[in-house]
């Protein structure tokens, strides 16, 4: 998603920096259980324990309070745009109140959030690529994040969902891929360069309705209507703080909906393995749609290639878009007797190439868990990130060349590598080092310093510490 340019920093001062870092993960931070949280210092799940018994009494009332802060470090070393290293922070503050609790309403939950961002960008000044380095990369602001009431529906099969709402956390997700820092191990790279302003995705969010039911053992349905466009702007200026949304506070009705639904189907052990192997996985299957008006990759109103100096610069708009996917989170080895696992992850999409920069959009990797002896609660993992550009968007470069008549870079793909390691210090506390490699960034794209050459692969490096107050 679009990023305000910003300045670099020094190595030194990121060095300086990292030795201070107080950090958590972009989900929202979770609360201790009572009775857990007068644990000793190294033990207790939130950094200030019980709040001197503030905790246990807010408990006693329904509420749940989530505060966290996530620093990280991150540096280019070599290819992309340039080099440098670039800090960037975020601090969550959610409530959750249970409704049975404080007011004998059975099976209600209230939830709000609020994000505040800060620091440095870091993707779009160094790397330039398509999938976004940090998955807490946006634009500076301090926001309200989702705002919604979720009711159980009688039998507890089902329930309702409705309020400001953030699409990545049930829908699309790869449960194993939440260990990586690239932004597409969580929402991919087709929606994010095709929805308007990346969908309604952390940081953004919009109003909607989900219903989640359960209509047989195993499966689980999950459908919902949201707003398709957050900050309300047209798909060409879709920044995250246009107008009003730099508060998360502007609720727009006016592009389109955004339709999506999804069936998964959660097994106890996948069929290769042994009768009562615990190698739990999830299959899921679903799709998008999407009634907003989409820019046309190549050509204009008249039929002319948007490279053609005729042309009046106004892509062709096209009615409607979509997309299909799958994804899976399975578990294919568990130590005999220990904690050590390896479960594997996937996801890939599909969406039409006319009206769609990428067009296909794949994650892989594999995760090892207690990857280390005494070390059961890191996790290892290596990812593979890939995003092709579509055929329409790769002829509008041929253009440019003919045109021009000269040497223009033809966009195709941009693939990540990224290793990352999970350290565990305490409850609380994580720490992770990162790093990535992208191929092609931008899927070849131009370098704005030499035109006619495409940008270079680049080696990012990166340190990531988690606290959950």
């Amino acid at each position: 998603m679009p990023s305000v340019m910003r300045r670099s920093i020094t190595p030194l001062r990121c060095a300086a920096t990292a030795a201070l870092l107080l950090c958590a993960p972009p989900a929202i931070a979770q609360t201790a259980p009572a009775g857990q949280a007068d644990a000793g210092f190294w033990e207790r799940p939130n950094l200030l324990g019980d709040i001197g018994g503030l905790r246990p009494a807010f408990d006693d009332r329904g509420l749940m309070l989530g505060l966290s802060e996530t620093s990280e470090i991150f540096g280019n070393l070599g290819g992309g745009i340039r080099r440098g290293f670039e800090y960037s922070g975020l601090t969550t503050l959610s409530l959750k109140l249970d409704t049975d609790k404080a007011f004998h309403w059975s099976g209600g939950t209230f939830y709000a959030s609020a994000l505040q961002i800060h620091g440095r960008d870091f993707s779009t000044e160094h790397v330039a690529s398509l999938q976004t380095i940090t998955n807490i990369d946006a634009e500076r602001s301090t926001r309200l994040w989702e705002l919604w009431f979720q009711q159980a529906l009688p039998a507890g099969k089902s329930d309702l969902k409705i309020g400001q709402q953030a699409v990545d956390q049930e829908f699309l997700v790869n449960d194993d891929g939440s260990v990586f820092l690239n932004a597409m191990m969580g929402w991919p790279a087709l929606p994010s360069t095709d929805m308007y302003a990346g969908a309604p995705v952390y940081p953004l969010s919009a109003l909607g309705l989900r219903l989640r039911t359960k209509p047989a053992d195993g499966l689980t349905l999950l459908a919902g209507a949201f707003d398709d466009n957050p900050p309300g702007g047209p798909f060409a200026d879709d920044k995250q703080v246009r107008g009003g949304e730099a508060s998360g506070t502007r609720f727009n009705l006016g592009t389109g909906a955004l339709f999506i639904a999804e069936l998964q189907y959660a097994v106890p052990r996948p069929p290769f393995a042994a009768e009562g192997a615990d190698l739990p996985g999830t299959y899921k299957f679903g799709a998008w749609f999407d009634t907003g008006r989409f820019p046309d990759q190549r050509f204009d109103q008249a039929g002319l290639s948007l490279a053609d100096p005729a042309s009046s610069g106004v892509a062709r708009l096209h009615k409607d878009n979509f997309s299909l996917y799958g994804v899976l989170d399975q578990t294919v080895w568990r130590a005999a007797g220990g904690h050590s696992s390896l479960a594997l992850f996937g996801r890939v999409m599909g969406a039409p190439g006319d009206r769609n920069l990428v067009d296909w959009s794949l994650n892989v990797g594999l995760n090892l868990k207690a990857p280390l002896p005494g070390r059961d609660n890191d996790t290892l993992g290596v990812g593979y990130g890939w995003a092709h550009v579509s055929g329409r968007a790769s002829d509008l470069d041929r253009d440019a060349a003919i045109f021009a008549a000269a040497a223009v870079p033809v966009r195709s793909a941009e693939g990540v590598i990224e290793v990352t390691y999970q350290h565990q210090v305490a409850p609380w506390w994580l720490v992770q080092p990162d790093l990535q490699y992208v191929i092609t960034p931008g899927g070849g794209a131009a370098s704005p310093l030499d035109p006619t050459r495409r940008l270079g692969d680049a080696l990012v490096i990166g340190l990531r510490t988690t606290v959950t107050f």
